[in-house]
């Protein structure tokens, strides 16, 4: 998070401010309406943090033991809505990554591969009744770390990271059943690398199959976003897991390559971002490791005609202003048939207006704060992109906070398909608007990306959901909702939005050897 970086941001976000200057209201982050249509205010409502601790400095967490990077060496993490440090983390080394490897095998090897499937389910279970039991601990440090709402992290992403290892579980000891006629086996190591923007759900979506399956696992965190990873090692403890069976370590990308290539290392599975997973295909192309990618998306949200409006405006709003926009799956392009354009619209901006942004801990907060200075450099940058390319910005107007990384909600009407706003994910609270007049024109454009990882559709016509799903080329398709998550649904896209899965028995298998001789993968 250079002070460049921070700079450049702030010029990209004051010239569109300057270009569109939004109505005189009160800040987004304290007014609503009445329902005579006068402001009133709202009461902050922050969340308590005097019950959190977070320890100056964390250790790599290899063998149950936090210990220093060898050699010693830490870096920062700030809490993006106020840019003040919360801790100091272990910079890992080539040396650690062995060291990190080493423990998981001798735990695969001679502890957990050889745990019958039902004791193996008593320590998930575990972990999920210590994570709900610790709930409160997990939400806000994962909104401190990430600036995300605090509402979101206490009411999807620890319930739901809780739901993930209770269902693994569960399918622990009965993995001859999940796949009749197989012989499963554990594949061994795992090296699993997550993102930044679910810091918590990703690494639930990763460590609870591979610990069902009987695989041990270490995970390399976002360098933005590790304090809930440590947190979680510190459930794993308290869980009593053998040693070596869950192993965290951070650094820059170059450590998370390291883990990538490491000869040791089974399977690799990765979230992240469609150029990384580009070079993580390539380094694993030729060897017997097992792969799993999830990577970028640009989902299109399509509203037809017949579609109730109201509910259809709040998943468009959920689709892309639920945490920031900074979702791999986000409906960043929405569709509208052109006889609903105006009415929707018109009822878009409305809820765009009633949004609040500003401090992620307080409890009436919608949009919170960008992950780091970077990234809210890129999306000030293609918003400003949108702008020279013709289309028209529409802001709510709200004062944004003195310190920290926030952006307005944002959306774009005219749109054309060679935007960049339409072609590149933004991974923002931007939201570009386009239409159409045919389902087989919806379907012509919503596929016209490199991308296919999800999509909406918003009808009443059962006839045309199955049809719409049906010519789709995304991974996902939702109906008449958006961002709805289970983790007995299977989740994952194809084209440049990766391939296998994650969550239901398909995220099972993936950390399994079905061949018919049921050997090891080692």
């Amino acid at each position: 998070m250079t002070e460049a970086i921070r700079r450049q941001a702030g010029a990209i976000i004051r010239r569109v401010t300057l270009t569109k200057k939004p109505e005189s209201r009160p800040a987004a982050a304290s007014w609503g309406l009445s329902k005579r249509g006068t402001p009133w205010e709202y009461a902050a409502a922050p969340e308590a943090t005097d019950h959190i601790e977070i320890r100056r400095e964390y250790g790599l967490f290899i063998d149950n033991a936090f210990a220093p990077s060898r050699p010693k060496a830490t870096f920062e993490v700030i809490n993006p809505a106020t840019e003040e440090p919360l801790s100091r983390v272990a910079k890992a080394s080539r040396a650690d990554v062995n060291r990190a490897v080493t423990a998981a095998r001798r735990a695969h090897d001679t502890v957990w591969s050889r745990l019958p499937g039902s004791e193996r389910a008593k320590y998930l279970y575990r972990i999920a009744r210590i994570m709900q039991e610790r709930s409160r601990e997990f939400a806000v440090v994962e909104t401190m770390n990430s600036g995300k709402p605090i509402k979101e992290s206490r009411d999807v992403d620890v319930p739901l990271a809780a739901a993930h290892f209770f269902y693994y579980a569960g399918w622990a000891d009965k993995l001859d059943y999940a796949f009749p006629g197989r012989t499963p086996r554990s594949l061994g190591v795992a090296a699993q690398i997550i993102p930044w923007n679910f810091p918590l759900l990703m690494l639930a979506w990763k460590i609870a199959p591979a610990l069902a399956a009987g695989n041990t696992v270490i995970l390399k965190p976002a360098s933005t976003t590790p304090l809930t990873a440590y947190l979680f090692a510190d459930v794993v403890r308290q869980a009593e897991l053998p040693p070596g069976v869950v192993n965290i370590i951070t650094g820059p990308g170059e450590i998370g390559m390291e883990l990538v290539r490491h000869p040791d290392v089974n399977k690799v599975a990765f979230t992240g971002s469609t150029a990384v997973g580009k070079m993580i295909g390539r380094a694993v192309a030729g060897s017997r490791k097992k792969l799993t990618l999830e990577l970028g998306g640009k989902a299109a949200n399509i509203v037809f005609d017949d579609a109730p409006l109201d509910q259809a405006i709040e998943g468009i709003i959920n689709g892309i202003y639920f945490n920031q926009g900074e979702v791999c799956c986000a409906g960043s392009r929405l569709f509208v048939q052109e006889s609903v354009y105006e009415p929707l619209l018109d009822k878009l901006k409305a809820r765009l207006s009633t949004l609040r942004v500003g401090d992620p801990l307080d409890k009436n907060t919608d949009v919170g704060a960008i992950n780091s200075a970077g990234q809210l450099a890129k999306i000030a940058e293609l918003v400003q992109s949108g702008i020279e390319e013709g289309a028209e910005i529409f802001q709510p107007d709200c004062i944004l906070p003195d310190k920290g990384f926030f952006f307005r909600p944002t959306l774009f009407t005219g749109v054309s398909q060679s935007h960049r706003i339409a072609q590149e994910e933004i991974f923002g609270p931007v939201l570009s608007v386009l239409t159409f007049r045919t389902p087989e024109e919806a379907i012509e454009k919503a596929n016209n990306t490199p991308y296919g990882l999800s999509a909406g559709v918003w009808t009443e016509k059962g006839s045309r959901i199955f049809k719409m799903v049906a010519a789709m080329k995304a991974g996902v398709v939702w109906a008449n909702t958006f961002n709805r998550f289970d983790p007995t649904s299977p989740f994952g896209g194809y084209k440049e939005s990766g391939y296998g899965r994650e969550g239901g028995i398909h995220g099972l298998g993936a950390y399994l050897n079905l061949s018919s001789d049921g050997a090891n993968g080692r």
